[in-house]
């Protein structure tokens, strides 16, 4: 494959990125956490609810790991290339005291060549 072809881009990034979110969410960084999203991304936290936009989805963050929450590994992680700009994640993770299920986080190649979440669809199960 060339190294120029977009979908290897995309997956270069959306793998990036996402290793990105996790290294932020492990060493207890809301605010890099937040980064890793759109300024208007949408996060759909099952059972805890819906958030809009960087803010409400850091404070989510924020308060995920002031409870304590840590040390999360994605299992058996796939991702799919959309089209030349976007990316879908889905996974299984665990954390340190929760685990669950990544529906669908969409990764959307940005101006600057890395990805962002645009959509994150994921589900704490007990």
């Amino acid at each position: 494959m060339l190294s120029n072809d977009p979908k290897n881009t995309v997956l270069a990034a959306t793998t990036a990125a996402s290793q990105q979110w996790q290294a932020a969410f492990n060493a207890g960084n809301a605010a890099l956490c937040a980064a890793q999203y759109e300024p208007t991304a949408t996060m759909h936290a099952r059972p805890f609810g819906t958030f809009t936009g960087t803010t409400e989805i850091q404070a989510f963050w924020q308060k995920l790991i002031a409870d304590g929450f840590s040390d999360v590994e994605y299992l058996d992680p796939t991702i799919e290339v959309m089209d030349a700009t976007s990316a879908v994640l889905t996974a299984g993770w665990k954390m340190n005291n929760a685990q669950g299920v990544i529906h669908k986080e969409l990764w959307v190649l940005q101006a600057d060549g890395t990805a962002k979440l645009r959509e994150d669809d994921f589900e704490a199960m007990s």
